[in-house]
């Protein structure tokens, strides 16, 4: 049985097309079983060819990013002196002080302290506390 012989530019046309669209059913039936395990050993030559190059791509990206990894990440000089310190903030003094323990006091920033929450939950005013 004769092989269907296909030129290099059909072959070339079919990159990334659905395989159907380039061979029917009817000429894989036609087929013997000879030509259709030559056609398997050929595309599994093929796909080793392409995964090997693919594998080593990627072990060269992963390498790549080991390095980066492990030197740390580029960062400009300046960059790292300009961001390296962090600006002083001055001291915040408490403007609430819990009355019944002194030494609990808040300065109004961050999130409200659990005996502030209760006393407003219980209908005090948050003035009450303030300290004077």
């Amino acid at each position: 049985m004769g092989e269907k012989q296909y030129s290099r530019s059909q072959v070339a046309n079919t990159s990334g097309k659905n395989p159907k669209s380039f061979f029917n059913e009817d000429d894989f039936e036609l087929m013997s079983v000879d030509e259709l395990w030559n056609l398997y050993q050929k595309a599994e030559a093929i796909l080793a060819k392409k995964i090997a190059t693919e594998l080593d791509e990627l072990k060269r990206r992963l390498a790549q990013l080991d390095t980066e990894v492990r030197s740390g990440p580029r960062i400009n000089r300046r960059d790292s002196e300009r961001h390296s310190k962090r600006r002083p903030y001055p001291k915040v003094l408490p403007k609430y002080q819990n009355p019944m323990q002194p030494s609990e006091t808040w300065s109004g920033r961050g999130k409200m302290p659990r005996w502030l929450a209760t006393q407003l939950s219980s209908g005090k005013k948050i003035d009450s506390f303030r300290i004077k």
